[in-house]
Parts: C-alpha cells; structure tokens; sequence
C-alpha cells in the first residue's frame, strides 16, 4: 500500500478527464442515462474507494438492471469491457481502442430509415444490394450524422444523377460532410442549397467553354476557389468567353492570372482580356516569323509584348520587324535589343517601321553579295551598321563591292573594308576609275605602274563570277515577287492569306490551351487553302510562281553545286 494519498477534499477538487472523440463520436448516439451512467463510472475509475453497482444505482436514481443494460451497450460501442455481471464489475477502455472495430448492427433501430432509402433509390431505378445497405448502416453506426441528413443527401444524388447514382458516391460525399462537420439536416440542406445556387452558374461557365456534360462535385471546388480569390461571377464567364473552348483547369489559369494582378470585375477583366488577346496574337505572330514554336505565351506578354505594344508598336510593325529578325537568327531577347535600339532612334510608327526594314533589307542584300565576294562575314546588326556608314560616305554599291573584292582573303574582311572605304574617301575616289591603285592596300603608296597581282587578277575574276550570278538571282527574285505582288492585289487571295494567318495563330493556342478545338481550326484552315487556290486559279497562278524560278537548276545561280564544286553554266568555265 502506497505511503501516501489525496485527501477527500483534495479528490473531490480534482477533475475527470472526457476524450474528445467520446463527445463526438459516441455522446451523439446517446440517451442521457447513459452518458450519466459512463460519465460517473469514469469518475469512480479515480477513486480509490470501494463502489458497487447497488450504490451507483442508488446516487444515480436508476434500477441495477438499467445499470447494467447501459454498460452492455457501451460494451457494444468497445468503450468498456464487463468482467463479472455478478457481481457487476466493468472495465474502461481507451476511446482509441474502439476505432476500426466493427459495431454490431441493431436492425431495428434502422426500420424506418431503410423504409425511406429504399423509396429513395426506386425513383432512381435502383436497387440495393446486402452489402450496400450493410456499408450504410456501418456509416451511421460509426459517424455522428443525423440519418435524416444521410437521406438528405441521397434525395439530392437521386436528382442529380439518376440510374447513374451509386451508394459509394453517395457515402463519398456524406464523409466529405462529416469532415466538414456538417452533421445535422438542417446543415446538409445550406450544403446543397449552395451547391444548386451555383449550379446555373457553372452551367454558364460550361457552355461558354464548350463543355456538354453534368457538373461534378469536383468542378464546384474551382468557382469555390474563384470565390474565395475575390472573383466576381461574370469576371469569370468573362475569362471563359475569352477562351472560347477548353477545360475548367485551363480556364483556372487565365483566372489565377486575373486575380494575380488584382483584376476581379466583369469590366477590369474584360478590358484586360481584350488587350491580352491583341498581345496573344503578336506573340504567335513574332514566333512564327521568327521559326520559333511558343507553348505558354504568358512569359513572352509580360517580358516582351507588353513592353512593345506600350512604345507604340502595333502588331504588323512589330511582325516586319520580326522578319528582319529571322534572317539575322534572332530569337525573342535579341529582337527586343533591336526594337530598344530602334525605339532610341525614334522608330515607332508603321510608316517609319517600313522604311527601316526596307533600308535594312537593301543592306542585308549587299551583306550577302559581300558574303559572296568574302566568304566568312556574319549576319548582325553591326555588319549591317556599318555598310549604312559607308552609305552615308556616298559610296555605291558597285565601290563598297569593290572594296570587298580586295578585301578578301583579310583574316578581318570587314575591319579591311572599312580601311578601305576610308582612305578611298579621304582621297575623294568614288569611283573605280578614281581609286589611284587598285592593287594595294589603303597604307600602301607606290608610283609604279599599275601592274596586276595574281590575287588581284584572282580577287577581280571572282568578282566577276560572283556578279553574274548575282544579276540571274536578283531577276528570278524580282519575278517571284512581281508575281507575289499581283496576287496580293486580289482581295480573295489577301483575305484568304489573312484567313490562313488566324487559323494557324488559334491552332498554336489550341495545342495549349484547348485541344478539342483543333479538328474545328484544321477545317477552316483547309477551307482558307482552297479559298487561296482558287484565287490563284483564277489569277492564271501556281506556287511555283512565287519562287524564284533560277536559269541553272543545278546550283540554284548560286554558282556552286551542293558538294561545294563551281558549276559548269558560267560562261567562263565552258
């Protein structure tokens, strides 16, 4: 015997614990009696004093028998073990113990309730099976929630579904409740009440987004979500109107991205959507001119094209731009430096836009004819700068070639030219005839004769080669564009080339965004080719006339055949 003990003060000063799962899983289930019975056998589990069942019963105004009925069905709920009936002596068990332990199942407490669920399930056509109806039964015996609450949520299944109604969807969505704690009927009916609230809603957002089946439990979540973001409900229908077709998960991206920069109304959401769906489109547009494939366009809008469309570049300026850009093998961050350095000069508007890309393209042209006369000079900007600065020197483009014959075979072509170029204009020669000796180099003087090098001889015969070629290409180009410029005067033909442009700019999108659009989009871009081909049918065109049709079909009058060897049709070599 222990040497010391409480006080009769002292233990009835002190308190008797309750675990939280007894108040909730089991009180519910519950007569007073019997939460009385087990709350003062808790209590005398402290005491150290000797305590009948006679006695119990006497302070609790209750017959021993009853007693002992209570404790039996505590036994059933696994919350108390009896060791003796006579006399009476119980165990308390940890409520813990009782979880996942099976209950056994008093039919007639559930008369009524199955009396119900079964006219329920027959307006569905449905019949339950034993084992069914046994998981029902488990729920209820092992959940706190009203069985008129269960019945609740089977009615509403049954309108919803219909023959396609099944019991474990229906236990699925009463345990989602009993997470919730949503145990009465009368929290049930606000649960659904709010569920058919927004059915007409998400009923809206599915026909916006081309969407023809039943609403789930799982698409509530998303205007939940929405709902909780600050989003208004026509701000989203907004979106999916924007959207035209797709998911309800694609839709939750263009929504989070509203809600990210503090749009949440019909009106801010609508003026954004429409400016997004301008910088959409120049982002395709840019990508495709520049042979580049864009999945998400969101980063380019906030990197590049909103930058853009803020200086004052619209959409063709920027796809002429980006034109330019493809032939120097831009990418996206080189062709915002251009448009930076552009928009230092002042390059903004359509006209001025033209002409840059048009004084470029000459210049690009002459980069490649010194290419040609060269080999190794690159395709930049600052190639491109330079041969500007020789124009403004009021050199031709017969001297600045000039200078590239002689400067072949530099380590540096480019640097030599200049060197060149600027000798030649301090000594005021703009013409062949003007330069004093052709042969030497700008730092070199001499006052022989004008005897000829073997590389000069070399360097004026390949300019020679190279400028013959260069008069065959430019004529098949100028007659693929002549051909290219008359069929763009036929307004069926520029439509249906306008036509063929959208469709492939949504069918990008739709890859992303919405696949089940693409059999739509391919048939219309089917349909604008045909428009196109009976435009140029009755334009007396083929495609073929839109390419340069070259007199020498081995080297393309490039001079050259693929494997890098002269060609045989220069006069020359004959």
């Amino acid at each position: 015997m222990a040497f010391s003990s409480y006080s009769k003060d002292f233990a009835e000063n002190a308190f008797t614990s309750i675990e939280n799962r007894f108040i909730t899983k089991y009180l519910p289930e519950a007569n007073g009696e019997a939460v009385r019975v087990y709350l003062y056998g808790l209590y005398l589990c402290g005491l150290r004093e000797d305590f009948d069942a006679e006695s119990t019963a006497k302070i609790l105004k209750l017959p021993t028998e009853r007693i002992e009925e209570i404790y039996t069905f505590w036994e059933e709920c696994g919350l108390v073990q009896i060791l003796s009936r006579s006399p009476l002596y119980v165990e308390y068990l940890p409520v813990s113990a009782s979880l996942g332990k099976p209950k056994p199942i008093r039919p007639e407490r559930y008369t009524e309730f199955n009396r119900e669920l079964f006219k329920l399930l027959q307006r569905a056509g449905k019949d339950i099976k034993a084992y069914e109806q046994q998981r029902v039964l488990e729920f209820l015996e092992n959940n706190p929630m009203d069985p008129q609450a269960f019945l609740l949520i089977v009615e509403y299944y049954v309108k919803k579904q219909g023959e396609k109604l099944t019991v474990a969807h229906v236990l699925n969505a009463a345990k989602k409740l009993v997470r919730e704690h949503k145990l009465t009927y009368e929290q049930v009916e606000t649960e659904y009440a709010d569920f058919n609230a927004h059915q007409e809603e998400l009923g809206s957002v599915f026909r916006l987004l081309g969407i023809y089946r039943k609403p789930q439990d799982a698409d509530y979540e998303f205007l939940e979500k929405w709902r909780k973001a600050g989003m208004e409900a026509n701000a989203v229908k907004a979106c999916a109107g924007a959207l035209k077709k797709g998911t309800l998960q694609t839709l939750d991206l263009l929504v989070t991205e509203l809600a990210e920069r503090n749009i949440f109304t019909q009106t801010a959401a609508e003026a954004y959507l429409a400016e997004r769906e301008t910088l959409v489109n120049i982002v395709y547009r840019v990508a495709r001119k520049l042979g580049i494939k864009v999945g998400n366009p969101r980063p380019y809008i906030e990197e590049y094209a909103e930058k853009w469309t803020e200086r004052g570049y619209d959409e063709e300026s920027l796809t002429l731009v980006a034109a330019l850009g493809l032939r120097l093998q831009y990418g996206f961050p080189e062709l915002d430096t251009l448009l930076d350095e552009m928009y230092v000069e002042g390059i903004v508007d359509l006209q001025s836009v033209k002409a840059y890309c048009a004084k470029r393209d000459r210049e690009f042209r002459l980069l490649q004819s010194i290419q040609s006369v060269c080999g190794v000079v690159k395709k930049t900007t600052a190639a491109l700068d330079m041969i500007a600065v020789w124009r403004t020197w009021s050199f031709s483009d017969e001297m600045i070639l000039e200078a590239a014959r002689r400067s072949a075979g530099a380590s540096a072509p480019l640097p030599y030219m200049n060197k060149l170029l600027s000798e030649w204009k301090r000594l005021g020669a703009f013409t062949p005839n003007d330069i004093p000796e052709r042969e030497a180099a700008p730092s070199v003087r001499t006052t022989s004769s004008p005897i000829k090098s073997e590389a000069a001889i070399a360097a004026d015969t390949r300019y020679e080669r190279e400028h013959y070629y260069s008069v065959r290409r430019d004529a098949a180009d100028r007659k693929a564009a002549q051909a290219r410029t008359a069929a763009e005067r036929d307004r069926e033909f520029s439509q249906a080339e306008s036509e063929i442009r959208s469709c492939e700019i949504e069918i990008a999108k739709a890859e992303l965004y919405s696949s089940d659009r693409l059999p739509s989009l391919k048939t219309a871009l089917d349909a604008a080719k045909a428009k196109r081909r009976n435009a140029m049918k009755r334009l007396g065109l083929t495609e073929e006339d839109f390419l340069p049709e070259y007199a020498c079909k081995k080297c393309s009058d490039t001079g050259f055949l693929p494997d890098g060897r002269p060609c045989d049709c220069y006069p020359r070599a004959k």
